[in-house]
């Protein structure tokens, strides 16, 4: 008789919604008065009582995923390094308009796959135990700090972070967000109530990052035993934070 509740849902916006599924189970409890009075019951046939259980999240509140505005964030960077404005190009297709459930967690690395060459990620300005280097996937560090920020002023509740171990141009001291394949990760959790959207956009040599979610969306109540990991990461001989 149970049917588990199946709430709607879908990778990204513009995609084709899964609709939700209304759940049931048994209202045990009210079976269980039935058992004061068997002989009554003999040969008198009773209809199951059930509680039907309401999706949390439904198709409707997917369609208007764009709608609320809660926080958004921009950062610039110069248009003539061409293998870096590549990557941070790359890198932001993967996360624009990805589309996360309540409690849902988003990792950076999981998200945006490796940097490789057959990903079509190319060279550019990274950052070794501090000091400037080349490598693959260099600027998309630009990336995930530039969304670290539009989270944090959404109120979303980040749960791990990773400072680079050397200042970068593009944000104030302390408000950068390191990734690296095999290394640090940015994650954070959506605490609202609703799905949350990420919208990025690419112009004039800018990259901003606008967090949104469905009108009348609430923060959830806090879990205690989650609290942001803030570290500047010591970076191993193996591995490169592509910044």
């Amino acid at each position: 008789m149970d049917k588990p509740v199946k709430n709607a849902d879908v990778e990204k916006l513009g995609q084709t919604i899964e609709n939700e599924e209304i759940g049931r189970v048994v209202d045990v409890d009210e079976v269980e008065k039935w058992l004061t009075d068997i002989p009554s019951l003999i040969n008198q046939p009773r209809e199951i009582p059930i509680i039907n259980i309401e999706p949390d999240v439904r198709s409707s509140d997917l369609e208007r995923v764009d709608e609320a505005l809660i926080g958004k964030y921009k950062t610039t960077f110069s248009g003539s390094k061409k293998n870096r404005t590549h990557n941070i190009r790359l890198a932001s297709e993967r996360i624009n308009q990805l589309i996360l459930m309540p409690g849902e967690k988003f990792s950076f690395n999981e998200v945006v796959g490796e940097r490789t060459a057959a990903r079509g990620y190319k060279s550019a300005g990274i950052i070794i135990r501090g000091e400037p280097a080349e490598g693959l996937g260099g600027g998309i560090c630009q990336v995930s700090t530039t969304l670290y920020n539009a989270v944090d002023r959404a109120g979303i509740k980040t749960v791990r972070r990773f400072s680079h171990s050397a200042a970068v141009p593009y944000v104030p001291p302390g408000r950068d967000a390191t990734v690296s394949w095999g290394g640090p990760d940015y994650r954070f959790k959506n605490n609202m109530d609703k799905p949350i959207m990420i919208k990025v956009k690419l112009e004039n040599n800018a990259i901003t990052i606008y967090m949104y979610t469905v009108p009348g969306a609430k923060k959830q109540q806090k879990n205690a035993g989650e609290t942001e990991s803030k570290k500047t990461f010591s970076q191993q001989k193996s591995v490169k934070t592509e910044e």
